[in-house]
């Protein structure tokens, strides 16, 4: 992790020999000072546990349980000297803790404690600190006074020694150090759980880049804390009889540690993140020097920044989100480590990712379940959610779908009631442990690394602004995939969505399609907030999405329910005109004939509401009511209001200009496939009509 300084690069010094550390005296130090008889309490405390013979080291380069075990099988006594450690380091601190509260201390040894754990967790190593960087990238969770101290074990942890680095350097690169560059600083900029950062100059191009060492030791520390902690996780769920399989979230988790230590494997990571992602607005990805990386030394590009989460740009907060987006629902391979250390705005701004160790893959099937998981939450259908529930396997399939509805419905209802936008991850995780407990809930091992690279997105933003929710964030581009996605999963999701027992839900849809709207990446429309957008940009989004190809299986649908309403226009117009011309007639005039069904007239209101949409205005009816309450129709009224609507809308120079005015800025392929409409709709409509006649003629 890189925590970057506007100072210059030194040069090397005329008599520098590679094999020992050098340090200039002029040298001034921003973050952190080092030496080669630096303290480093990790090695000093926990440095008994590197002992390892190289048949040892190399069994530990993938990580499995088996062959980790079978390695301390044969070291009892440094096991057990490891869980003494372990065991009294922390229940020295636990117990000064309680005795604090005991004699009501508590406050005034708050941030000593605080910076005592920190220590703690330095000193035992790499895995205590991997846990701890999870939890300071939320302010919400944990108290002030952690977090600052927290936060240090992003990139300032006492580094190791320089003349052991420079040297591992030179085993791992096969050459002498000044051979490789030009010029490396004397010490190392950043210091990390896994290893530590040096700015240098490649001696060919004259490129600077950081060069990342990796930590000694840090495989076999970390090793055998993931046997402890995967033994202890055993037994928490069996002692707590949790549904949750612990040893695999455990493993999970160290597969992808294990896969960080290997710096061949980031430095790939490192490529193919760039090449997906690094073409996304404002996000830069640094270029890997894969020629001069090995499993232990890392070469990529130097960035220069600050921490994201210490300029409050809620703009690279957004792009963040995007950047997530496209990680999680569009590529599934996203990055799992985003803590506020791995992600910075750069000096012409822009975010910038770093470190790729810790990556993540998720599979095309969980990501269609995730948005279905989502949509249905937002629509309020527990049913659906349930189902979802099992597909993306925190549900067995032998649950009682009918009461996990019942019990979703009291746990979400009133968090989904405050609208998209204001879902916070507090809120879905309310009351939900007494449900998961009851129905067997299970937390698969590629969820947590899942919500915890947004977790950290909402955190960052939460620290300065407190009413920031990332789902409300994500979910227009969520409604924008779904709109526009060619998998027939998410299409027929779309469906079942959108026609509810076959009503069709215009609610829904003139929802999708305003969140879709909020999707947008350029600075300027992010700093604007939506209700100031004018109905001619509404309308020009709108046709512009539906008018391409992306936007085909949506406008089919309009087209389709266009047609329903015109239909019913023109029985609503019949019916007028016949009961107007009736109306003088004796006696007839007493009886009202409507050849209207219930259907026909859902059928124009859906009309008058999409003529709204397609106009630029939402409709002021409450998206969340159904369909199916009090017909908009009275009995007295032959002309049905409806239709008068309509007429008015169609009526009005006002509100068809927006759509007129905005024809000639679309794309050509775009206003062509605009004129090809009406013929399509005319087809459809002859074809209704055509089958109402035929249908009514004989049956």
């Amino acid at each position: 992790m890189l925590l970057l300084f506007p100072t210059p690069t030194p040069s090397f010094p005329a008599n520098f020999t590679p094999s020992k550390p050098f340090c200039l005296p002029h040298r001034r130090h921003l973050l952190l000072r080092c030496k080669a008889a630096d303290f480093d309490s990790f090695t000093e405390r926990s440095g008994y546990l590197f002992d390892l013979t190289a048949s040892e080291a190399d069994s530990l380069t993938e990580y499995g349980v088996s062959k980790i075990a079978a390695v301390y099988r044969r070291k009892p006594l440094i096991l057990f000297r490891r869980l003494f450690q372990t065991g009294t380091t922390f229940g020295k601190w636990f117990a000064l803790r309680y005795l604090d509260r005991v004699y009501d201390r508590s406050d005034l040894m708050f941030q000593i404690r605080a910076a005592e754990l920190r220590k703690i967790l330095v000193e035992l190593g790499p895995a205590y600190i991997k846990i701890a960087q999870a939890i300071s990238s939320r302010p919400d969770l944990i108290p002030p006074s952690y977090l600052d101290e927290l936060s240090l074990l992003q990139d300032r942890i006492s580094p190791f020694s320089t003349e052991v680095a420079f040297n591992t350097i030179e085993q791992e690169l096969g050459l002498p150090i000044d051979e490789i560059f030009s010029e490396i600083s004397p010490e190392p900029i950043a210091a990390a759980s896994l290893g530590q950062v040096y700015q240098a100059r490649l001696r060919r191009s004259g490129e600077v880049v950081a060069v990342k060492v990796q930590r000694p030791g840090v495989q076999a520390a970390i090793s055998l804390d993931i046997l402890i902690l995967r033994f202890l996780a055993g037994l928490l769920r069996r002692a707590g009889k949790l549904n949750t399989d612990l040893q695999a979230v455990v493993d999970e988790w160290a597969s992808s540690l294990f896969r960080e230590m290997d710096y061949i494997k980031e430095a790939n990571n490192g490529l193919r993140f760039r090449k997906l992602y690094g073409g996304l607005p404002d996000v830069l990805v640094p270029k890997m020097f894969v020629e001069h990386s090995t499993r232990k030394v890392l070469v990529m590009e130097w960035v220069e920044g600050k921490k994201l989460s210490e300029v409050q740009d809620l703009y690279l907060v957004e792009v963040g989100v995007y950047c997530s987006f496209n990680q999680l629902l569009e590529y599934g391979f996203y990055h799992a480590d985003p803590h506020p250390g791995n992600l910075l705005r750069t000096y012409d701004g822009k975010l910038a990712y770093l470190d790729f160790g810790m990556m993540g893959e998720f599979k095309q099937e969980l990501r269609d379940g995730f948005i279905e998981a989502c949509l249905h939450l937002v629509n309020r259908d527990f049913d659906a959610l349930a189902k979802d529930f099992v597909t993306l396997g925190l549900l067995p399939p032998t649950a009682d779908k009918e009461a996990v509805t019942k019990a979703l419905t009291g746990v979400f209802q009133d968090a989904v009631a405050k609208g998209v936008r204001n879902i916070s991850f507090g809120d879905l995780l309310g009351n939900l442990g007494t449900t998961m407990y009851k129905f067997k809930f299970q937390i698969p091992s590629y969820f947590s690394l899942v919500i915890r690279s947004l977790a950290v997105l909402e955190g960052i933003a939460i620290s300065f602004n407190p009413d920031y929710k990332v789902l409300g964030s994500t979910y227009p581009w969520i409604a924008r995939k779904v709109l526009t996605d060619s998998s027939p999963q998410l299409k027929s999701s779309l469906q079942n969505l959108l026609y509810e027992e076959g009503v069709f839900r215009i609610d829904r849809l003139e929802s999708l399609l305003m969140e879709s709207l909020r999707a947008r990446t350029e600075k300027a429309l992010v700093r604007k907030p939506a209700e100031e957008t004018n109905s001619r940009v509404v309308v020009k989004q709108v046709l512009s999405f539906t008018l391409t190809e992306k936007g085909a299986f949506v406008r089919d649908i309009l087209l389709q329910e266009i047609a329903k309403g015109l239909d019913a226009l023109g029985i609503a117009t019949l019916d007028s005109i016949t009961s107007t011309a009736t109306a003088s007639i004796p006696f007839i005039s007493f009886f009202s004939f409507s050849s209207m069904t219930e259907e026909d007239k859902v059928n124009l209101r859906t009309l008058h509401r999409l003529m709204l949409l397609v106009s630029g205005h939402q409709s002021t009816e409450n998206t969340n009511t159904g369909l199916g309450g009090v017909s908009p129709y009275n009995s007295q009224n032959v002309y049905p209001e409806e239709a008068s609507l309509v007429f008015n809308q169609l009526a009005s120079v006002q509100e068809i200009l927006p759509i007129l005015s905005v024809i000639s800025e679309l794309p050509p392929e775009s206003q062509q496939q605009l004129f090809s409409l009406p013929a399509d709709l005319a087809g459809r409509l002859i074809s209704r009509v055509t089958a109402r006649t035929i249908r009514r003629m004989f049956l």
